[in-house]
């Protein structure tokens, strides 16, 4: 099955520019050093994945057009990858039905805690809430299927939280991490495309930076990677021209297709 895959996002929870910041990454006026929030769109022929609701899901959609999303997958419950989440509402507007999403108990729990209102709603007031299904995956490498679309959920540790990536056919999504064990390593083998964390050169305690990040490149050996969650460190054309000829900086707007 043949995917097209958006960047919605590729920034860290900040976003790039940053606020306050006089960078000349931050100061740049090339757009592709302009970053928001980590997110992706996955479009088959008849459906539309979003990986994530950042919190700039309305802006995103806005600009990529996205007029459906029939599943939407979380990877972890940080804030900049859920707070978009009211933004579903569109949706349920205007496709007149429920739209079913997915993670892991953590994620599950933080959402129930945090946005009780939508998934343990009480009178609903105002202009109404999202109408979402939560299903619940095990933080282990169980294939399942969307719409016809097989998923694979690449568990990692994101510091001490454990969160998951996703592979669908020959790409692969893995964000906000900082160890990625074995037996997800193995799975990660024979990609076309992946998506990998990478918040910045020096180390961090909960994200792969660039060293971490292309030592996962070497071992996993993908024929392209782009790097996400990118922070204010790097810049596109000069980071470009520095990394191996394989791996890439992504870009907001970014798209490329899977066969």
């Amino acid at each position: 099955m043949s995917l097209e895959v958006t960047v919605l996002g590729c920034g860290t929870s900040t976003g790039v520019p940053l606020i306050t910041c006089m960078c000349k990454v931050c100061r740049s006026r090339d757009p592709k050093n302009h970053r928001t929030r980590a997110s992706i769109l996955v479009k088959t022929q008849k459906r539309n994945l979003i990986i994530d609701t950042s919190t700039d899901l309305r802006f995103q959609a806005l600009r990529e057009k996205i007029l459906r999303v029939d599943a939407v997958l979380f990877t972890h419950p940080h804030s900049d990858h859920i707070s978009g989440i009211d933004e579903l509402r569109a949706y349920n507007f205007s496709q007149k039905a429920r739209i079913p999403v997915y993670g892991n108990l953590t994620t599950k729990d933080e959402l129930f805690t945090r946005y009780k209102y939508i998934f343990v709603p009480g009178v609903v007031e105002g202009g109404g809430i999202p109408l979402l299904d939560f299903t619940v995956l095990p933080d282990s490498i169980t294939p399942f299927e969307i719409e016809g679309i097989k998923i694979t959920p690449i568990p990692a540790m994101h510091g001490t939280m454990r969160v998951l990536g996703f592979r669908m056919g020959k790409m692969a999504y893995l964000t906000d991490c900082s160890y990625v064990p074995e037996a997800s390593v193995e799975a990660l083998m024979g990609l076309s495309v992946l998506l990998l964390d990478c918040v910045r050169e020096k180390p961090h305690a909960t994200h792969f930076n660039t060293d971490q990040a292309l030592g996962l490149i070497e071992r996993v050996k993908p024929k392209k990677t782009y790097l996400t969650h990118l922070g204010h460190d790097f810049d596109f054309q000069k980071w470009n021209k520095k990394l191996p000829k394989s791996v890439r900086l992504a870009y907001d707007g970014m798209k490329f297709r899977i066969p």
